[in-house]
C-alpha cells in the first residue's frame, strides 16, 4: 500500500514537472516563498519597533532611520536587479539574493549596537531587493501577456503573507522565544528557500527543457550593451517617471504606516498592548492579500489598467484623510482604512503591467525594477520625514523605554500620509489621461 501510494505520488511529481503550465507554478511557488520573506522582513520593524527603541536606544527619528536601512539599499537595487535579471536571468539572481538576505537577518539577530543593526538591516535588503523582479522577470517568460497582471497580482498577495507573518504571529513568536531567537529561526528558513529556489527554478521553459507557453517570448541572454541601451530607452520615457512618483507615494507611505509607524499609534492613541495593536496592521496586509489579485484578474479580465489605478487613488487619498479628520476614530474604523489602503495598493502596482505592455520583453525586467525602485525609495525616505515630524510633538516621556507622542503630531505624521496621497492621485489622473 505503501509502494503504491509513493509510486503515485512520484508519478503525479513527474507529470508536473514536464508540463509547462504545470512546472511553471513550481518555480514560482518557490520564488513567492522568498518573496514572503522579503516583506516579513521590512515591516518587521512595526512589531519591534519598542523593543528596538529600548535596545539600541533611539529617537523616533533615529528608529525611522533604522527601519527605513532596509529601504536606501533596497529601492536602487530595484534597478540593478531588473539589469542582472534582464542579463542573467531569475534563477541565479534569486539564489544569490536570498542566500545574501538569510546572512543579513542572522547578523540582525546577533546585534549589540544600533551600527551593526543598522548595516545587517542593510545586508537585509540588499539581497532581498533583487527577488520581487527576478520574480516579474520570470512571470514575463513563463506567463501570457494575458495573465501578467493576474500572476503580478498574486504574488503581491505572497509579499502580504509576510505582511500578516510579521505582524500578530511574530508578536507572539517575539513573545514567547524573543526578537533574537526569533529572527535567527526565520534567517534559518531563508536558508532553506534559497536551496528550493537554486533546485526548482529556471529562467525560461526551453532551459528547463520544455515547449514555450504560447504568448510568451523565449528570452535569452542579452550583452551588456544591449542591456543599457534598454536602461536608455526607459529612462527616456516620462511615463516612466510618472509612475516612479506615483508609487513613491503611494507604497512609500503605505509601507511606512503599516511596517513602522501603524503600531505605535494605536498603542499610544488607544492605550492597548503591541499585540492588539498588530491585530490591525495584521488586517491591513490582509487587504494586500486579498487587493493585489483580485485587482490584477479584474484588470485582465475588463483589459483596464489606468481606469483602475485613478479609481484606486481617490479612494486611497480619502481613507488617509479621514483619520486626518477624525483623530482616533473607532478602533475598527482604523483597521478597516489600514485594509482598504492596502487593498488599493493592488492597484496601483497594476503599473507594473502597464510598463511592461510599454516595452519589450528584453526590457521588462529593467522597466519593472525601475518603477520598483522608486516605491522603495519612498519607503526610504518617508519614514524618517513621519519620524522626524513625532520629534517635534515628543512629550518628554518615556514608557517602557519608548517615546510618547502627542495624538496632535500622529495627526500631523497622517497629514503627511494624505498629502503623499494626493501627489499619487494627480500622478494617477495623468497616466489615465495620457493613456485614453
Amino acid at each position: 500500500m505503501v509502494r503504491e501510494v509513493v509510486g503515485a505520488l512520484a508519478s503525479m511529481a513527474r507529470s508536473i514537472w514536464r508540463d509547462t503550465t504545470r512546472r511553471r507554478w513550481v518555480g514560482w511557488a518557490a520564488l513567492a516563498g522568498a518573496f514572503v520573506l522579503v516583506n516579513f522582513h521590512r515591516v518587521s520593524t512595526a512589531v519591534l519597533a519598542d523593543t528596538l527603541s529600548r535596545v539600541f536606544d533611539t529617537t523616533g527619528a533615529e528608529l525611522g532611520l533604522l527601519h527605513s536601512a532596509f529601504f536606501y539599499v533596497y529601492a536602487p537595487m530595484q534597478l540593478f536587479a531588473g539589469i542582472l535579471a534582464d542579463r542573467w536571468g531569475t534563477r541565479r539572481v534569486a539564489t544569490v539574493g536570498s542566500a545574501v538576505m538569510g546572512l543579513g537577518v542572522v547578523w540582525f539577530s546577533v546585534s549589540g549596537t544600533y551600527l551593526a543593526g543598522f548595516l545587517a538591516r542593510v545586508l537585509i535588503g540588499l539581497g532581498g531587493g533583487v527577488i520581487y523582479i527576478a520574480t516579474l522577470r520570470y512571470c514575463a517568460n513563463w506567463f501570457r501577456t494575458d495573465e501578467f497582471a493576474t500572476v503580478t497580482g498574486l504574488t503581491l498577495s505572497a509579499s502580504a503573507v509576510g505582511g500578516l507573518l510579521a505582524a500578530t504571529p511574530l508578536a507572539v513568536l517575539v513573545g514567547a522565544a524573543g526578537w533574537r531567537d526569533g529572527l535567527l529561526g526565520i534567517g534559518l528558513v531563508g536558508f532553506v528557500l534559497t536551496g528550493a529556489v537554486f533546485l526548482l527554478v529556471r529562467d525560461t521553459p526551453t532551459e528547463a527543457g520544455l515547449t514555450p507557453v504560447e504568448g510568451t517570448p523565449d528570452s535569452t541572454e542579452q550583452s551588456l550593451s544591449e542591456v543599457f541601451a534598454g536602461v536608455k530607452t526607459v529612462f527616456d520615457r516620462r511615463d516612466t517617471w510618472i509612475m516612479g512618483w506615483m508609487l513613491f507615494f503611494a507604497a512609500g507611505i503605505n509601507f511606512t504606516v503599516m511596517g513602522l509607524w501603524g503600531v505605535p499609534y494605536i498603542v499610544q492613541a488607544y492605550d492597548v498592548s503591541v499585540e492588539t495593536a498588530s491585530v490591525y496592521t495584521l488586517v491591513g496586509n490582509a487587504g494586500l492579500l486579498f487587493g493585489s489579485p483580485i485587482l490584477g484578474w479584474l484588470s485582465d479580465r475588463l483589459d483596464e489598467r489606468t481606469g483602475i489605478i485613478l479609481v484606486a487613488a481617490v479612494v486611497y487619498f480619502l481613507a488617509y484623510t479621514s483619520i486626518v479628520v477624525l483623530g482616533t476614530p473607532p478602533l475598527w474604523y482604523v483597521g478597516l482604512v489600514f485594509f482598504t489602503v492596502m487593498f488599493l495598493l493592488g492597484g496601483f502596482t497594476l503599473s507594473y503591467t502597464v510598463i511592461k505592455e510599454r516595452h519589450t520583453a528584453a526590457r521588462s525586467g529593467t522597466a519593472t525594477g525601475t518603477i520598483n525602485g522608486m516605491s522603495f525609495l519612498g519607503a526610504a525616505v518617508l519614514p524618517g520625514v513621519m519620524g522626524a515630524s513625532l520629534d517635534i510633538f515628543w512629550t518628554g516621556e518615556t514608557v517602557a523605554g519608548s517615546r510618547v507622542y502627542t495624538l496632535f503630531g500622529y495627526r500631523v505624521a497622517f497629514g503627511i500620509a494624505a498629502a503623499s496621497g494626493l501627489v499619487a492621485l494627480v500622478c494617477a489622473a495623468w497616466l489615465h489621461r495620457r493613456a485614453g
